[in-house]
């Protein structure tokens, strides 16, 4: 099922989220309508607060992102309790970012390019590894959604004023994005 997305403004985005556990009431259909809303709004990650519950769990699908990065053919991932480090020799790299939750605007974002990732799968099998380059990029962005960010906090406070327009239609809902969402003041 094509679930709303929640848009920037709304209490759950910047609410930080809980861990969960196998016994989740419904995760495997929850993880599948995930994967069905993020594939509908042609986006290739999504964090649960993005669809109004705060908990710690993610989906990834970078494979539409293997022609400008071969390595990430075929790369689908559901991380459930995610935790990330920084590694140190870790070099930044800027590039521009989007989100579902924030429709409309796109803008350059410095990320680390390698973190070391924990996380549980679909089937709550462990995983451990350091991730690099865009893949890493886009771990960091959700992994930001479980904490209450998002990506326009790490912009400049002069790009966010020539921004503060367009925020606050989204804020508003006065934005028309091709999907379904839920905006600030909605249930």
């Amino acid at each position: 099922m094509i679930l709303p997305v929640y848009l920037y403004g709304h209490p759950v985005i910047r609410k930080v989220a809980e861990p969960i556990t196998a016994e989740y009431p419904d995760l495997q259909k929850l993880i599948a309508d995930m994967y069905e809303t993020m594939y509908a709004t042609d986006g290739i990650g999504l964090a649960a607060p993005q669809i109004g519950r705060s908990i710690r769990l993610v989906v990834i699908d970078v494979d539409p992102c293997a022609e400008m990065h071969p390595e990430l053919a075929g790369v689908k991932m559901t991380l459930i309790n995610p935790t990330l480090e920084v590694v140190e020799d870790g070099k930044k790299c800027s590039s521009e970012e989007g989100c579902l939750s924030v429709p409309g605007i796109h803008e350059s974002v410095t990320r680390i390019e390698k973190v070391h990732l924990h996380w549980y799968d679909e089937n709550f099998v462990e995983h451990d590894e350091v991730i690099e380059g865009y893949l890493a990029r886009v771990i960091q962005h959700e992994c930001d959604h479980l904490e209450g960010k998002v990506f326009i906090d790490h912009i400049s406070p002069i790009r966010k004023q020539l921004i503060k327009a367009k925020i606050n239609s989204i804020i508003k809902g006065r934005i028309d994005c091709g999907y379904r969402v839920k905006a600030a003041g909605t249930k």
